[in-house]
């Protein structure tokens, strides 16, 4: 009896030279459709489903293979003795391969205008079937759902050495494949945020060569349905594969470069910000900073949100940076900064929103989720408890430092004046310690800065040390019990205050 080849595939990359393999070993193809018509004009004797179940394909295509002929083939056991004398008495062929991918349904969800019935029509249902049968089946079946397995498997065939372990790993590939299907099916019916089950899933992008740490293992993946600002979307010009380290802090670079529209510039050293400037011109913006912390950035990664010209190429190329993120690089600057074998430049479109998503954290025996801190202050939003209110200038700046403070670990503070951070206090275990270290960062530059802080004040000592070095106003959440004891505290040094109802916690 010759063995028997189920072909029904979506994307029909290289089927026909992997068919033509299979006719070469003297087996018989089966085939639905397009892919039928497909193999049939390259030459390829193939026979239709409905020829060997004989009922007709039925319901415009929604009914092919769900058949017991098709799946008595592919789930009997070869040595089962029950098994084979039922499919003989049913007349019934084996099938001895499995060649299936799916409707392309995450592409046509993904496309502008589509309706729901459009959206539902490409759900396949047959062939995840016929998949999950196949690889149920993978001591007897060799089921193949990526084009990219065509060749080794062919191969491996042909060396008549294709094995049960290594049916059973293309068999994992399938289940693999198909959760992810479901997944993203569940994902665009779902609703409830947090439903009673949550399942996600993720491509992988790449194998790095260790996480954190030297000893640790690690591999970067990427959500298949996210389209907006992220490192899964940009493009390296140069420079070796980021490491985990690296895509840990260019993330967050761009996390906080999403929050500014003018021409803005950011530093960022171990997930926090070193240095953040806000200017006319990219240029200049990145002059602010750089010289927010001139020593911090070393070893670090800046991004921008405008083009890189040869001038800021330049200046960049006198710096050790791990990383320079830009929605381009004109032609002269990538001739600077290429010149570094180390560097690694990343072209990725910078968009000026903060999108909604969810995080998810990992914890010993489960994940935390929740949305990510998207919300967003304006003038209107502030409140000011204090006698004195600040200016203009004051609020620009404390709006500034409010989005800033945003993006640096808890407990954190962040001092600015002339939309540049001028120091930075990030991840102490209290509040009136990180001040300390933003305003020992500072130095004299804290004189006439504004300072914001993540969460509210339980004490007005935070106040206190920030109005004795300078600090003309603060902006911070409000809501503790003591509030009045800052206030007071901001009056008798005659600063101003106001609140933003809101805290910015990042653990």
């Amino acid at each position: 009896m010759k063995k028997r080849a189920l072909i029904s595939v979506s994307d029909k990359t290289n089927i026909t030279n992997f068919a033509k393999g299979l006719v070469d070993l003297d087996y018989e193809i089966i085939s639905t459709g397009g892919t039928l018509n497909k193999l049939t004009e390259a030459g390829i004797q193939a026979t239709a489903v409905e020829d060997v179940t004989s009922f007709p394909e039925m319901l415009g295509g929604r009914v092919k293979t769900l058949h017991p002929i098709i799946h008595a083939g592919l789930l009997a056991k070869r040595d089962n003795a029950d098994h084979q004398k039922q499919l003989a008495e049913s007349g019934v062929h084996p099938i001895d391969v499995v060649v299936v991918n799916l409707y392309p349904f995450k592409q046509t969800f993904d496309q502008s205008g589509v309706t729901e019935e459009e959206v539902i029509e490409n759900i396949d249902i047959g062939g995840p079937t016929m998949l999950r049968a196949a690889a149920k089946s993978f001591a007897d079946v060799t089921v193949v759902v990526d084009p990219n397995d065509y060749d080794n498997t062919l191969k491996s065939l042909q060396e008549n050495r294709l094995d049960k372990t290594e049916r059973k790993k293309l068999a994992a590939k399938v289940f693999r494949h198909t959760a992810q299907y479901d997944s993203m099916i569940a994902s665009y019916f779902t609703e409830d945020a947090f439903p009673e089950n949550y399942t996600v899933t993720y491509e992988k992008a790449q194998t790095l060569r260790y996480g954190e740490n030297p000893h640790q293992t690690a591999a970067f993946y990427k959500n298949p349905t996210e389209s907006a600002m992220s490192l899964a979307s940009a493009k390296q010009l140069h420079g070796k594969e980021l490491s985990y380290n690296n895509i840990q802090d260019a993330n967050a670079a761009l996390e906080i470069i999403g929050e500014y529209g003018s021409p803005t510039a950011v530093a960022v050293k171990h997930m926090n910000p070193c240095g953040i400037g806000v200017a006319e011109g990219i240029n200049q913006a990145f002059s602010k900073a750089y010289e927010a912390d001139s020593v911090s950035i070393f070893g670090g990664i800046v991004a921008c949100n405008r083009k890189i010209d040869v001038e800021l190429a330049t200046r960049l190329s006198e710096i050790f940076l791990e990383i320079v993120i830009a929605p381009e690089f004109t032609d002269e600057a990538l001739a600077v900064l290429t010149k570094k074998k180390n560097i690694r430049l990343l072209e990725l479109e910078m968009v000026n929103e903060q999108s909604t998503y969810h995080k998810l954290t990992t914890v010993k025996g489960g994940v935390l989720i929740q949305s990510n801190d998207d919300a967003e202050v304006e003038q209107r939003d502030l409140t000011i408890p204090t006698d004195k209110k600040p200016s203009e200038a004051e609020i620009k700046d404390l709006l500034f430092a409010w989005k800033a403070v945003k993006h640096v670990k808890s407990n954190a503070i962040v001092l600015a004046n002339g939309m540049q951070t001028v120091g930075v206090g990030a991840g102490q275990m209290n509040r009136v310690g990180a001040a300390g270290i933003a305003l020992e960062q500072a130095k004299e530059k804290a004189k006439g800065a504004v300072m914001a802080s993540d969460a509210f004040f339980p004490m007005p000592d935070t106040v206190e040390i920030a109005a004795k070095a300078g600090i003309t106003a603060v902006i911070q959440p409000g809501g503790s019990k003591r509030d009045q004891d800052s206030i007071d505290m901001c009056n008798k040094y005659g600063i101003s205050m106001v609140y933003t109802g809101m805290r910015h916690f990042k653990h």
